[in-house]
C-alpha cells in the first residue's frame, strides 16, 4: 500500500481526497486556484515530475502507450521490461 498519492489539480477534489484517506494513504494533490488550500507538501509534490518523465519514456514502447497486453500479469512484465532497459539506457 503506497504512503502517498501524489497528482496534479485535475484530480483535486474533495471526494477523491477522502478515498485516498480511506485506503490508508495520504494524498499530495495541490487544489485548485478557486478552492480553499489543504495542506500538500511541496517537497513530495515536487518528485512528480521526474515519475511523469519516467511514464513519458515507458511510452515509447508501443506496448506500454497502447496496452497491447491484454491481462495485468502480461502487461505488467512489459513494464518490467521497459523500465530495466530504461535503467540500462542511463
Amino acid at each position: 500500500m503506497p504512503k502517498w498519492v501524489i497528482a496534479d489539480r485535475g484530480y483535486s477534489s474533495h471526494s477523491f481526497r477522502d478515498h485516498i484517506w480511506n485506503l490508508g494513504a495520504r494524498p499530495a494533490i495541490p487544489t485548485k486556484r478557486n478552492e480553499a488550500p489543504v495542506a500538500c507538501p511541496g517537497w513530495i509534490y515536487t518528485n512528480r515530475n521526474q515519475v511523469e518523465r519516467l511514464w513519458a519514456r515507458l511510452k515509447e514502447w508501443r506496448a506500454v502507450a497502447t496496452r497491447y497486453e491484454k491481462t495485468a500479469c502480461s502487461f505488467m512484465g512489459v513494464l518490467y521490461i521497459a523500465a530495466a532497459c530504461d535503467w540500462i539506457k542511463r
